[in-house]
């Protein structure tokens, strides 16, 4: 069974996806006002509540402390792992502080190495995390497409249907060979032996293949 769990950052919000009946959502701090904002009632929100000075009119409030180890966005991801999610969507994860930004592209590595995947949504990208495993984009995607190693090497990695192929190749974190490719029209797919990419592209959820957030990445234990 394919879960949902749609979070809310307090970073810069697209609106671009709206929560499906089904979707388990989760405001994390701040990413509570944008939700009401767009007509979004949260099934939980969660954080230290920085953001929002202190915690919302809400029956279903979880608050942590300010010094903690995890950030609002893994409390509500590890919160989605407990509810049995294995697709996560993301918004309001950009646009704000860098180092906050770059947390982010951990967590969907975290995401992808428990077996799932996760999505994080920008107004003109979507950013996604593939370990020891592929994804696959439908014909007519168009725009750019960078690949990234995240820690370390990735092996084996291959590119179909894009204007610069590649077979069995090899990132590395430290050398950005996978950085601005581009979609043909033609289907395509990027996949990973061993190791884990970041990939982000133009344009949003839609142009991945059928059954959107399903991921056939192996966990990791």
């Amino acid at each position: 069974m394919n879960m949902r769990c749609f979070i809310a950052g307090a970073g810069e919000y697209s609106g671009c996806v709206t929560p499906r009946r089904g979707d388990y959502i989760i405001a994390a701090d701040g990413g509570y006002t944008e939700l009401i904002l767009h007509g979004i009632t949260p099934d939980i929100v969660v954080g230290d509540f920085d953001s929002l000075g202190s915690p919302p009119e809400h029956p279903n409030v979880m608050q942590c402390p300010a010094e903690k180890d995890d950030t609002d966005i893994m409390i509500a991801i590890k919160k989605g792992f407990a509810e049995g999610c294995n697709t996560f969507i993301i918004d309001g994860g950009l646009g704000g502080r860098l180092d906050h930004t770059f947390a982010n592209f951990q967590l969907l590595a975290y995401i992808s190495k428990n077996g799932a995947r996760g999505y994080l949504l920008g107004r003109d990208i979507t950013i996604t995390a593939v370990t020891n495993g592929s994804i696959s984009f439908l014909p007519g995607a168009a725009g750019i497409v960078s690949v990234f190693s995240m820690g370390g090497k990735a092996a084996g990695l291959t590119l179909k249907g894009l204007k610069y192929p590649l077979v069995n190749a090899t990132l590395t974190d430290d050398y950005p060979l996978g950085v601005s490719n581009e979609f043909t029209g033609e289907p395509a797919s990027i996949s990973v032996r061993y190791g884990t990419l970041i990939i982000m592209w133009t344009g949003g959820m839609d142009a991945v293949e059928s059954g959107i957030g399903k991921d056939d990445s192996n966990r990791e234990h």
